[in-house]
């Protein structure tokens, strides 16, 4: 009967199985099958669009030789806008320069959109580049509209013409782009250039399109960018370059910065950055995007390569009609990725700066980009970061002391440690009772040493948040460093050296050897100070393994980060040598701490409630051990 059971139950457990191979096997070729369909959407679509475009090519090359045919050929192909293909303005090549002392754009007249931004006066780091940043050149952007007729047709505005008309409105540049059906019928892009501001004003609308226009069918906006490498680091530049979004109001989130592709539809957009390491674009709206298809894609396959661009950013926008009509006043910024000022705008846009969650940012924000700002008002760079790593070690130099004090009173009383772990060997629960006595007595607490480590730690990320951020770093100099927002590298290799590169930054190299001296000046006393656990890892072992583990881990870690960082944390190190030092041979001394634990055995002190509910609880679980081998006896 037993083995009939058996068989039965395995009958039963291969049906399951069975049954979700199938199913799983079924899914698979669904998803396979929904991924075929969507590509073959996009393919078609984008066939669609391309011999539309070759369409009004033609029909535009007709128009320029063969007057007859203008009428019939350009509506056959547009519709009623065959008026703005009419235009004088419907001319290959016009463009409509602006400039504002820190932004040049060119707005072509064939689809209305920025052809060239340039950042002025702040000049590229990417070594096969030159001249100043560009972040829109040579078609790697593209800014379309697509609009749905009411006679049926699908067109794009990046295939049409616009007129220009340029007008001042006190010291702002207000230019005007108009795809027309008439004189007093069209689609304006409408873009107001400030003196001195990275932000335009951008505004769409429609004026009497709305017989014209399908309203039934949402036009849907297409914002899309290759982002050009402006830094020397092709890995250090693509780890920053991120696509942000806010929505829900004020909530910031991100897609992927290292997979290959990443897809995701959010609602109630407000903004969508296209952020680079130092510099970014941005599209903001007043009243919020309903949804949005955002896409990002990784561009680098070699890191060692001559890269061009770093990610291909692609955004998706439905709009709506309001009255029959388009209407939506918008933002451009386009500019660095600078904190100060992205929060001069008050938008929310300096949460695309990557300063950390939490405590972290709230340190970034409140203390170290403050004091910083101040620091290098009246500093050169590489000194303002010396003086803000003095001053931060300065304040937690009370914790590197106590730290020390603790690791020296734990060294005193290693040998009485380790004769009550002899002792009572057998007795677990009487070593750790009598070894916390042991402690009380003694004044010592074991954690306090980790304390001021784990206190450390916010100041540690927030500046490892900092560095890679700052704005302010980008080319600035120190020593022989010609970029402390990039690697100081003194030495080119002949080859590839995995997870390190292809040169030696000597930073990093320094810091590491700080870190080196530092670690073999304490690891001794940590060893001495923690007294060996039965059934525990050997720390001692382990703590002489990672005197030579953490510098080589610095050493490649670092060696493509910003070499701002790095002097941080060498300079920071070499202090805490300096203190150490100090502490050690002129501060605390062995004798007066042994002196001080003798003076505190001798003391009766009152239990803290802590202490006292503790030993009450070993007691109890003595007591019961205790009567448990008496009744195995």
């Amino acid at each position: 009967m037993e083995g009939k059971k058996l068989d039965r139950n395995s009958i039963i457990g291969f049906v399951i199985i069975a049954g979700l191979l199938i199913w799983m096997m079924f899914n698979n070729i669904n998803k396979e099958k929904e991924a075929i369909k969507t590509d073959k959407e996009v393919a078609n679509k984008e066939q669609v669009q391309k011999t539309q475009t070759e369409s009004i090519q033609a029909a535009m090359t007709v128009a320029a030789t063969n007057d007859s045919l203008v009428d019939t050929k350009l509506e056959g192909v547009l519709g009623k806008f065959a008026y703005s293909a009419k235009l004088p303005s419907a001319k290959e090549g016009n463009v409509t320069t602006l400039t504002n002392g820190v932004l040049s754009i060119t707005v072509d007249n064939k689809g209305g959109l920025l052809s060239n931004v340039t950042v002025d006066n702040i000049t590229t780091s990417n070594p096969n580049l030159k001249g100043n940043v560009q972040l829109i050149k040579d078609k790697n952007a593209d800014f379309n509209l697509e609009l749905h007729t009411t006679d049926n047709r699908v067109l794009n505005t990046r295939d049409l013409y616009f007129e220009p008309q340029l007008t001042k409105e006190g010291e702002n540049q207000v230019l005007a782009m108009r795809l027309k059906v008439s004189e007093a019928k069209y689609l304006e892009y409408r873009y107001v250039l400030k003196p001195n501001d990275y932000m335009l004003d951008f505004s769409i609308r429609t004026q009497g399109l709305n017989d014209v226009l399908a309203n039934s069918k949402a036009p849907e906006l297409t914002w899309a960018m290759k982002t050009y490498r402006n830094e020397k680091s092709t890995s250090y530049e693509n780890r920053y370059t991120h696509l942000y979004y806010e929505y829900e109001g004020s909530k910031v989130n991100d897609l992927s910065a290292t997979s290959k592709d990443d897809t995701k539809e959010v609602k109630d957009v407000s903004f969508i950055a296209y952020k680079q390491h130092f510099f970014t674009s941005i599209l903001l709206t007043n009243k919020a995007f309903d949804t949005a298809k955002l896409n990002t894609k990784n561009l680098v396959e070699d890191e060692k390569a001559k890269n061009l661009f770093t990610k291909a950013y692609n955004s998706k926008i439905p709009l709506a009609y309001t009255g029959g009509e388009l209407n939506y006043d918008m933002n451009m910024y386009f500019g660095p990725s600078d904190y100060k000022i992205l929060k001069s705008y008050n938008k929310n846009l300096d949460e695309i700066v990557p300063l950390g969650w939490g405590i972290f940012g709230w340190l970034n924000r409140f203390l170290f980009i403050p004091v910083f700002g101040v620091l290098s008002s009246f500093l050169p760079y590489g000194l303002a970061i010396i003086i803000l790593t003095v001053l931060v070690r300065l304040i937690i130099s009370p914790l590197t002391y106590k730290s020390y004090v603790s690791q020296a009173k734990m060294k005193v009383i290693r040998p009485e440690v380790a004769e009550i772990n002899e002792k009572y060997k057998n007795d677990p629960m009487k070593k750790q009772q009598e070894t916390m006595s042991l402690y009380s007595k003694a004044g010592v607490n074991p954690m306090a040493g980790c304390i001021p480590a784990v206190l450390q730690i916010p100041i540690f990320y927030a500046l490892f948040q900092f560095f890679p951020s700052a704005f302010d770093l980008r080319q600035k100099s120190f020593l022989w460093a010609d970029d402390l927002s990039s690697y100081d590298a003194v030495y080119h290799l002949p080859f590839n050296i995995p997870f390190y590169g292809d040169h030696i930054s000597l930073f990093p190299l320094l810091a590491s050897i700080a870190i080196f001296v530092y670690m073999k000046m304490t690891t001794g006393d940590q060893q001495m100070a923690q007294p060996q656990q039965e059934g525990m890892p050997d720390m001692g072992k382990l703590m002489k393994i990672m005197v030579y583990i953490s510098p080589i881990m610095m050493l490649f870690f670092f060696n493509n980060y910003a070499s701002g960082l790095s002097l941080y944390y060498f300079v920071s190190n070499s202090i805490t040598i300096g203190i150490m030092y100090v502490i050690k041979n002129h501060i605390v001394k062995e004798e007066k701490i042994k002196a001080h634990i003798e003076e505190n055995k001798t003391k009766k002190k009152p239990q803290g409630k802590f202490q006292r509910k503790m030993q009450e609880m070993m007691e109890q679980a003595q007591e019961q051990q205790r009567l448990k081998d008496q009744n195995k006896k």
